[in-house]
């Protein structure tokens, strides 16, 4: 049995995606799965993976559209692995990744989680220096290591709750834990942070390793025509979780963690970066919401 799992939740654009197989295929280390859940309906891409010929690769596709969360939480539960990957569907691998994460597992044997070097590209490829966003994770959020740090408990769940800077989808876990606590149902864009810190509530801990950037995170361009959608889905769920995980954090006496959680200043940041595009598209709901949860949401 291999002891790596490499899932890939796909729904979107056919090449991203064949890049980002390809990308799995070319490790250096050749001792892993691929599993493809396709919940889309492109007509030819089950050919093409017939057509690979890779007896690594298992591609299936699911009867009807399960959406993020489902197809997350069916990637999950069809890994077999001792460590598990659920990329992005549009981001790249560097040739050795498999390699230098297997050497950080293998060194730092029952880890829960390996956050590894990562890297921005854009829509077309290019590696850039990365949006207001990516440089706020790296300059306010990120912890500053240098070369290889382990992180857990309420240190690193203050950390994440105060603005979440991890890169999800070039995450190793391991397997075991993943599968026992796996994504909550009754989220569909936070669930990657509220998985995390599931984790770390369960006693797991992160190894952040920066000496080698092994990971191509692809970072689209967001349009005006998308603050609708981040007003009203994103940062309602928002508001509902950060109140959530506060209490929880209280409860564990964990209160650095309940009052990050409280005042999640990365996400409302967020939002007050997105206020004038709302206000310029004439999204009067929108601004509002976006508004709310910029200003408001400290006092909870």
């Amino acid at each position: 049995m291999v002891t790596f799992d490499f899932m890939l939740p796909y729904y979107g654009d056919v090449q991203l995606m064949q890049d980002a197989v390809r990308s799995v295929l070319a490790q250096t280390d050749r001792d892993f799965r691929l599993v493809v859940i396709d919940d889309g309906k492109e007509p030819e891409v089950p050919g093409w993976f017939a057509a690979l010929g890779d007896d690594r690769v298992h591609y299936t596709r699911n009867e009807q559209n399960l959406g993020i969360t489902k197809n997350f939480q069916k990637c999950v539960q069809l890994s077999e692995a001792d460590h598990v990957v659920i990329m992005g569907c549009d981001d790249v691998l560097h040739p050795h990744y498999l390699e230098t994460v297997r050497a950080i597992v293998e060194a730092h044997p029952g880890i829960g989680m390996v956050q590894p070097g990562v890297e921005v590209i854009d829509g077309t490829g290019q590696v850039t220096q990365g949006g207001l966003a990516d440089n706020t994770k790296k300059r306010l959020y990120a912890p500053q290591v240098k070369g290889r740090r382990l992180m857990g408990g309420e240190e690193l769940a203050a950390s994440v709750l105060r603005g979440n800077w991890l890169y999800f989808p070039s995450i190793t876990w391991r397997g075991e834990v993943l599968r026992k606590v796996n994504f909550r149902d009754d989220y569909s864009v936070i669930q990657d942070l509220a998985l995390v810190v599931d984790l770390l509530e369960g006693g797991e801990q992160m190894v952040i390793d920066n000496s080698t950037t092994v990971f191509q995170y692809r970072r689209h361009a967001v349009s005006e025509s998308s603050v609708q959608a981040f007003s009203g889905t994103r940062f309602a769920e928002a508001e509902r979780y950060f109140s959530a995980v506060a209490a929880r954090m209280d409860a564990r006496g964990w209160p650095k963690a309940a009052r990050a959680a409280r005042f999640h200043s990365a996400s409302r940041l967020h939002a007050l970066t997105m206020l004038p595009g709302a206000l310029r598209s004439g999204n009067k709901e929108g601004a509002r919401t976006l508004a709310k949860h910029a200003f408001t949401s400290g006092q909870n």
